[in-house]
């Protein structure tokens, strides 16, 4: 038996797991994809979300310290191929075998990093936080997706950020008072929580179906083992968007809009026709 080869395989069902237990959207999107593709895609995820852990869940610890200690171990894994982390230890394995680049771990991390501080955020630094958070967590996939296809990665880079961009921009308007209440966090710039209005939200919302537009015309080129399951968190999320943009300003700062499960189902079965239909 190759227990290497067997350390790895558990250290990428971890992430599995993890990703089953956090996320069930994330995870029906990534079922959708070729199966060669659901491991790496579960590794990128799993190391994501343990970052995230440390900067939104830990408030009783030195949650500096934590993420200072957490970037050590993952610099350490992908310059020993090896860690007794396990989320740790297949993201390296990913990195590698998909030539994730350096750069954007270096983005993600340093997002992270200013989640620890109250921040204002300014033009610039939104771009840079959203680089960091959710546009390089989608270059890294395309890595994985284009599999060496260098000239495909840099044709589609740029749909690939605008497309993570909207992610996290949904994400902003739909989390916005948990964001203010618990982490005292408002990510748009010159908002101010408690004059959070109907033409503010609009305004923001102009900006946000830019970044789908922008985005569906790569999801349109991506390679068929991954359009489906690209395109199924392209229409969840644009679901999202619209439940929110039928509400005042009032309602989304009073309640978390959501997708029901069952809404998701449909969606599923909606994107699997289109998708068989060659709609994308």
């Amino acid at each position: 038996m190759d227990h290497v080869k067997l350390f790895t395989d558990t250290s990428l069902a971890c992430s599995k797991l993890i990703t089953g237990r956090y996320s069930t959207s994330f995870t029906l999107g990534i079922r959708t994809l070729d199966e060669r593709l659901h491991l790496p895609v579960y590794a990128v995820y799993g190391f994501v979300r343990w970052a995230d852990e440390i900067v939104d869940t830990f408030h009783d610890y030195d949650k500096a310290a934590l993420l200072a200690d957490f970037r050590r171990q993952t610099y350490e894994a992908l310059d020993t191929r090896l860690s007794f982390n396990p989320v740790l230890h297949a993201f390296q394995h990913v990195v590698h075998r998909y030539r994730i680049d350096r750069e954007f771990i270096e983005a993600f991390l340093h997002s992270m990093a200013l989640d620890l501080e109250d921040q204002h955020y300014h033009p610039g630094l939104y771009q840079e936080y959203i680089y960091g958070s959710a546009e390089v967590v989608g270059l890294m996939c395309l890595r994985i997706f284009c599999d060496g296809d260098d000239a495909m990665f840099e044709r589609l880079r740029e749909p690939a950020r605008r497309l993570g961009s909207a992610f996290q921009k949904v994400n902003f308007l739909r989390d916005i008072r948990s964001d203010y209440e618990d982490r005292g966090r408002v990510y748009f710039p010159g908002v101010v929580y408690s004059r959070f209005n109907d033409a503010t939200k609009a305004e923001i919302e102009s900006d946000i179906k830019a970044d789908f537009e922008a985005a569906y015309a790569g999801i349109q080129q991506l390679p068929r083992s991954a359009k489906l399951g690209v395109y199924l968190a392209y229409v969840y999320y644009l679901k999202l968007f619209y439940k929110i943009k039928k509400l005042p300003a009032a309602r989304i700062l009073g309640e978390r809009v959501r997708v029901p499960d069952n809404t998701k189902l449909l969606l599923l079965l909606g994107s699997y026709f289109r998708y068989r239909l060659s709609r994308i």
